[in-house]
């Protein structure tokens, strides 16, 4: 098995940019890559398909466990010849972060160094990460430099570096620019970057790095994947649950889907924005997160889409939906210049979106009740990130989450329900508890006897 964890000394060092382009190059080799994202992050993740073709999966300990996480990787590392795997943050960041995926999962760390407003200093900053990673249990193979100014900026930072290898650099180049916005980097939906562009960093990629270093430096030990045990073959197809998918509504852990097909979902997917009927025959709608108030305007004006999940939920049906999903459902969007726009109405509430971050972390639910993600009493684990908020008093809506964060502080209940209709604020993977995806099969099926 060959796989690398390409890892960065912060947020914003270009791990991004330097993934993009050695996974571009790489396929443009031949050679088919299997992308993944450390951590809760959909867009970077959603950006990696733009490159490698391919969906890119999350890894995220906090979430998933060891076991979950190792699972994930072996079933999907299998997918390509290669498996790269962009950080979280920086290496050593956070207890569960990059530096423990690559510990647990043995791969090799290639460390993404921001090159701009530095050279010889260079040294003293990777000499401290190599001699950190030394007593943390991990090996950084490689260094490569990003926003290298010149040959001659890159020849004195290479000659800095002692006691690891340095693979090359990116320039500092407009192509490698990646567009952006409150949330994060404009989403993979969005095409912030054209098809030329990612072509122009493979380019500068194959130029600059030795990619076959790197290929070599990427061998790694298979044993990890021994010990996990495989999730069960597909059952037959039972239920159709239609997915909203489009550049409005973009953000899926993508192994939530892949586990719904597994529990006997067909997933159909639709457009909120541009199509005027749900599709045919389907039983459950999902909805996820993504930037519906940048969209509100065509959201709002597509009254057809509108009345269609109207009458769906109003039929007992069950629809489950996250953030931007819950602020569709909800009465209407006010955007930050005061202006509101009318939603499908089915939530007793509107949202405002703010111009400050409003939550942002991961989170651990208890079911108060029982719903279409699980019965009461049982647990599953998730993150929260949205701008926006509720606009009303929700203190007498019937909620069915009791929540609280990382460190175990209790948070204001969640997951409102309403019939059959399950939204909230948090994207649960549904990884983190096993009979999730079942859980949601089988709520389905029972909705549908029942009618």
């Amino acid at each position: 098995m060959q796989g690398l964890m390409i890892a960065g000394t912060h947020s914003g060092c270009g791990k991004t940019t330097v993934t993009l382009g050695v996974t571009a190059a790489l396929v443009a080799r031949g050679i088919p890559v299997q992308s993944f994202k450390a951590g809760p992050d959909f867009i970077d993740a959603g950006l990696h398909r733009l490159a490698s073709g391919c969906t890119s999966i999350n890894l995220d300990l906090w979430m998933c466990g060891d076991d979950g996480v190792l699972s994930s990787f072996c079933r999907y590392a299998s997918m390509g010849d290669i498996a790269v795997v962009e950080g979280v943050m920086g290496v050593f960041d956070g207890a569960q972060g990059s530096a423990a995926i690559a510990g647990m999962i043995g791969l090799p760390v290639i460390l993404i160094v921001d090159a701009f407003g530095m050279a010889e200093s260079a040294g003293a900053l990777v000499l401290g990460f190599t001699a950190w990673a030394a007593n943390s249990g991990i090996s950084i193979a490689g260094v490569i430099f990003n926003r290298v100014g010149s040959e001659q900026h890159y020849r004195r930072l290479l000659h800095a570096v002692s006691g690891v290898e340095v693979l090359g650099y990116l320039p500092r180049n407009s192509v490698a620019e990646i567009a952006s916005r409150h949330l994060g980097l404009v989403t993979a939906d969005e095409v912030p970057m054209t098809r030329v562009q990612v072509e122009s960093l493979a380019a500068l990629a194959e130029k600059h790095i030795a990619l076959d270093r790197l290929i070599d430096l990427s061998e790694m030990q298979i044993e990890p994947c021994e010990r996990i045990l495989g999730r069960g073959g597909r059952i037959p197809i039972t239920v159709r649950i239609a997915i909203a998918r489009d550049v409005a509504f973009s953000f899926y852990y993508e192994e939530n889907l892949d586990l719904l097909r597994e529990a006997g979902a067909e997933i159909v997917a639709f457009s909120p924005l541009w199509d005027s009927a749900l599709p045919a025959d389907v039983h459950a709608i999902y909805i996820g997160g993504g930037y519906p108030e940048l969209h509100a305007e065509r959201l709002s004006a597509n009254g057809s889409m509108l009345s269609a999940v109207r009458e769906f939920i109003a039929s007992g049906r069950p629809v489950y939906a996250e953030c931007g999903g819950l602020m569709y459902l909800s009465q209407g969007i006010h955007d930050p210049e005061g202006r509101f726009f009318p939603m499908v109405g089915a939530l007793p509430f509107e949202t405002n979106m703010k111009q400050r971050r409003v939550r942002l972390g991961y989170r651990e639910i208890t079911f108060t009740g029982n719903c279409i993600l699980g019965r009461a009493g049982s647990t599953m684990r998730g993150h929260e990130f949205h701008y926006s908020e509720i606009a009303s008093d929700i203190s007498g809506l019937d909620t069915v989450y009791s929540v609280a964060d990382a460190h175990k502080t209790e948070l204001p209940p969640e997951g409102f329900s309403v019939g059959a209709l399950l939204a909230s604020y948090i994207h649960v993977h549904f990884g983190s508890n096993p009979r999730t995806a079942r859980n949601f099969v089988n709520y389905i099926k029972e909705k549908i006897w029942k009618r």
